[in-house]
């Protein structure tokens, strides 16, 4: 299997108006899509989105469901690259799709602008972090909202569980 480690991606919509994630009968699973933006020279301002498809179970899951992701929170996340494979009900054809299966998941932002200004000390910094609020990137402050366009934002800029302390 393959590693894959990603931050500020962007919790994607749900197809054709449902639920960003989805969640198993159970709760112990989960199923949600991420875009990305990545360097590309051929693209149009040297960038594109790519998406993927993202499973989680057991515990990362529960941890979802308490951090109540919605389509256009960013998160930093860690995991492995693995093929889901199925029969297409109409047609009988055998498909298959790359996917994410998440071994470790960190909200990394998408409160609306407006709660972030109220939050703000007179320090600069945010509560609880010690970050410094100009820090956290501009399109954060969609909250809920997909970027414009689907297009753009800064790297999410503080501690993670990607950093070895």
């Amino acid at each position: 299997m393959l590693d894959v480690i990603a931050t500020s991606a962007v919790v994607s919509r749900g197809y054709e108006g449902a639920a960003a994630l989805k969640f198993s009968e159970k709760g112990d699973a989960v199923r949600f899509r991420i875009g990305k933006k990545v360097y590309d020279s051929h693209a149009e301002n040297n960038t594109r989105w790519i998406n993927l498809s993202v499973k989680a179970f057991g515990d990362v899951c529960k941890r979802i469901a308490k951090m109540q992701l919605k389509e256009g929170s960013f998160i930093n996340f860690r995991g492995r690259l693995d093929e889901d494979s199925w029969t297409d009900q109409q047609t009988g054809e055998s498909k298959s799709a790359m996917v994410v299966i998440l071994d470790d998941i960190e909200y990394a932002g998408g409160k609306p602008k407006e709660n972030q200004d109220a939050n703000q000390q007179p320090n600069g910094t945010a509560p609880n972090t010690g970050k410094a609020a100009a820090a956290q990137p501009a399109a954060q402050s969609a909250g809920g909202q997909m970027p414009d366009g689907f297009t753009g934002y800064e790297a999410f800029g503080g501690g993670s569980f990607f950093d070895e302390n």
